[in-house]
């Protein structure tokens, strides 16, 4: 029975000196482990000299530089329509006929009330001239004292009468000589011709159907006269970019029915007025109208297709540049408040620090370890960032990983280069 219980002491005395010696195993890994500096894995590029050109992207529709939509100005039956939809029309060219017969009509009405009116001037002249001669008699014979003043004062307001409506008649005719004109000119807006020199590159409507004419309302919109032979593409730019462009800008369009086949085009219109979607919610947008004349011409481009358009706004050569995911942001630290009497003592009281914005920063790699740099940048295209200050041209700045530059490295980090060092286009 004593052997046995021995036994089992030697047995729990093994065991426990087991788990201390895993125990203390664990701290001193622990230890040394928590005093390893970490080194951070990232790839390099050379700062190096090139030339950047700075663009602004949009997408949008191919739309005819000049177009004009044909809306009738009097209401009627279509009783010609020579065009159809795709043809090739000139100027002055008949596009569509309206029915005219009630427009004939009423020229026809205002012409016979002209007349009418001109006849009854004709008679009111008449009484005009007899009123008038005979007031002139009675003058001469009053003032040889062979009329009485009643007979003069009669005379003379006979004479303002006729006058008076000799002057309406006349008015009457002017009125119903403008009512004529009127007539006829809605005779005339019942054939419509072509404006310009173009194309039907749409058309709306058919023989025998009626129309609204758009004198009191937006009227019917027949079809569309367009000038195929030179085109534009119409963009929504961001409020903020628009402020990067100006007219003559280069742009390169690229249309998806042509797949990677590229337009050159110039900025031939910037927007004032700004175009806003879903205003007054968080998906607001605020964009600008920009249209840019297409300088190559295909004649298989048609109006409505989609596109997108890179504008170039900026070109600077041989500038110091580097990869613009190596440029990231960096909150500036206040400084620290040490005791009185201490070496280098920075007394800090109730003083705020007047910059807290973040600073733009890259990151370069000295004898392994990383030195961070506050850089001034320029503009960008889309691998490359212009540096107008805080390097000059000598260094290797890391460009990656995104997740070092933009969250592990920081002053003095231990690194290990991966990969060698990248060459980055000039």
């Amino acid at each position: 029975m004593a052997n046995g219980n021995k036994k089992r002491s030697k047995k729990k005395i093994y065991i426990f000196s087991g788990i201390g010696l895993m125990v203390l195993v664990l701290v001193l890994l622990l230890v040394f482990s928590g005093n390893k500096e970490q080194i951070i894995p990232v790839t390099v590029e050379a700062v190096q000299k090139r030339n950047i050109t700075q663009k602004v992207s949009a997408t949008g529709k191919i739309n005819p530089e000049y177009q004009v939509v044909i809306t009738p100005e009097v209401t009627g039956e279509i009783v010609e329509l020579p065009v159809k939809e795709g043809d090739v029309v000139r100027k002055g060219q008949l596009l569509i006929k309206i029915k005219p017969d009630s427009y004939i009509a009423a020229r026809d009405r205002a012409a016979a009330t002209l007349e009418s009116a001109k006849a009854g001037l004709q008679r009111s002249l008449a009484v005009l001239d007899k009123v008038k001669s005979d007031y002139n008699r009675i003058q001469e014979l009053y003032k040889k004292k062979l009329s009485s003043d009643a007979e003069l004062e009669q005379a003379k307001s006979n004479y303002l009468s006729a006058k008076s409506d000799y002057d309406s008649q006349k008015s009457s005719v002017a009125q119903f000589q403008a009512g004529l004109k009127e007539a006829q000119e809605s005779l005339y807006k019942t054939t419509i011709y072509s404006p310009m020199n173009g194309t039907i590159s749409q058309l709306n409507v058919e023989l025998g159907e009626r129309v609204l004419g758009s004198g009191f309302s937006q009227g019917t919109n027949i079809m569309t006269v367009a000038d195929l032979s030179q085109m534009e593409a119409t963009v929504e730019v961001d409020e903020n970019d628009v402020v990067l462009l100006s007219l003559g800008d280069t742009a390169r369009i690229q249309i998806d029915a042509f797949g990677n086949k590229e337009f050159k085009g110039v900025v031939s219109q910037i927007g004032n007025s700004a175009k806003t979607t879903a205003e007054g919610t968080q998906q607001e947008v605020v964009n600008f109208e920009i249209k840019i004349r297409l300088v190559d011409k295909d004649n298989s481009i048609r109006p409505g297709m989609s596109c997108n358009a890179d504008i170039e706004t900026e070109t600077k050569n041989n500038v110091l540049s580097v990869p613009i995911q190596s440029v990231t942001a960096r909150g500036v630290k206040p400084p620290e408040e040490k005791k009185d009497g201490e070496e280098g003592v920075v007394q800090v009281k109730n003083e705020k620090v007047k910059d807290k914005k973040p600073k733009e920063v890259v990151f370069v790699v000295e004898n392994n370890k990383a030195k961070m740099k506050e850089v001034k940048t320029g503009i960008s295209d889309d691998n490359y960032i212009e540096i107008i200050s805080g390097l000059d041209g000598k260094e290797k700045v890391v460009s990656g990983s995104y997740r070092a530059i933009s969250r592990e490295l920081a002053e003095n980090s231990n690194v290990r280069l991966e990969g060698g060092e990248r060459k980055g286009s000039k």
